[in-house]
């Protein structure tokens, strides 16, 4: 088999190495599709991902595939059976993993971070980390379950409510997602700010009522034109950046909820101004992974509410990964996958 393996800071190598022989609660799958994620760009670029990487490994934490065999324990899934997997294997001995708090798990495992992950042509897993994609979804849609179960996570955290207003900052693959799941949530108007006109034009087909260019628009004025008020109930941030961050105090209301989403720089700070949080009453939450919400997110992909199709613009083979994680920081695509 062929999996292209990261081998430290900016390095990857492409490997011919025998099929892993599974154990008897592994599950083999053959490997369809495999998203890039923005902790892929970090790990590129020399930083951890949501644990420390040790290279060599194979990355690629967002994927689907097709069960080729299953050990003699299996029995949750079997040869032939379309599935996606959670990356996020956690201890459940640690004190956050009894505290229900298992995304902050001191011995968090993750598949495609510090053990061989989807960028290969086979991957295995625990059978535990399986989960059933309906065979009529398409292999590219089931990549998407991971990120869309960290999302799924997030809105929980963000508290919408029906007939709430949204602001979502930043129109990439997640910001994509967000407006549509907060719109399923019950917002009654999801605004997205972002500078690329083709994403403003894509979150307008996936569900935004409005869009806001915050390079050439005031954020504040738009949002009055477009929501009636000052700023919106929710404010989902989705981009990482200290300006991302500065835009989504600026979009949010009094009594908002602020989600600080993204996955930042290891180094980026934003100054807060502690007294618009007095006055507004704000409450700042983060977001991280994806605990126990895969299945709903899996659950999500199966009943095809969501539209999946103008958010992956761009594929790549295995031996281009490389390729594939600069491509991803473009603003010319929106979700990059590798297609083994």
């Amino acid at each position: 088999m062929k999996g292209n393996y990261f081998l430290g800071e900016k390095k990857f190598e492409v490997r011919e190495y025998p099929v892993p022989e599974a154990g008897p609660k592994d599950v083999l799958i053959r490997v369809a599709a495999c998203g890039i994620c923005g902790t892929d760009v970090h790990i590129y670029h020399g930083s951890k991902g949501s644990t420390d990487v040790k290279p060599p490994v194979v990355l690629g934490h967002e994927f689907s595939g097709v069960v080729e065999k299953v050990g003699s324990e299996v029995t949750a899934v079997k040869a032939g059976d379309h599935v996606t997997v959670d990356p996020n294997i956690y201890c459940g001995k640690c004190h956050f993993c009894q505290i229900g708090k298992k995304q902050m798990c001191e011995n968090l495992y993750a598949v495609g971070v510090n053990r061989d992950g989807g960028f290969a042509e086979y991957c295995l897993v625990p059978e535990t980390q399986c989960y059933q994609l309906d065979k009529r979804v398409p292999l590219k849609y089931g990549a998407m379950t991971e990120p869309l179960a960290c999302c799924v996570h997030g809105i929980d955290k963000a508290g919408i409510q029906p007939g709430n207003t949204v602001c979502v900052i930043g129109g990439g693959a997640i910001g994509l997602l967000m407006i549509q799941l907060a719109k399923i949530s019950g917002a009654s108007k999801v605004v997205l700010s972002e500078p690329v006109a083709m994403r403003r034009e894509i979150g307008m087909e996936v569900g935004a009522c409005g869009t806001i260019d915050p390079i050439h628009e005031d954020i504040k004025e738009r949002l009055e034109e477009l929501l009636g008020r000052k700023g919106a109930d929710v404010v989902i941030e989705c981009v990482g950046t200290p300006v991302a961050a500065e835009q989504a105090f600026l979009a949010a209301d009094k009594g908002a909820t602020i989600l600080l989403f993204s996955v930042p720089k290891p180094d980026s700070i934003y100054s807060l101004h502690l007294e618009e949080v007095f006055q507004k009453e704000l409450t700042i939450v983060g977001s991280m992974i994806n605990p126990d919400t895969h299945g709903r997110a899996a659950a999500l992909i199966n009943s095809g509410v969501l539209k999946l199709e103008p958010i992956i613009t761009h594929s790549f083979p295995v031996e281009q990964v490389e390729e594939a994680i600069l491509a991803q920081q473009s603003a010319e695509t929106i979700k990059v996958i590798v297609e083994p």
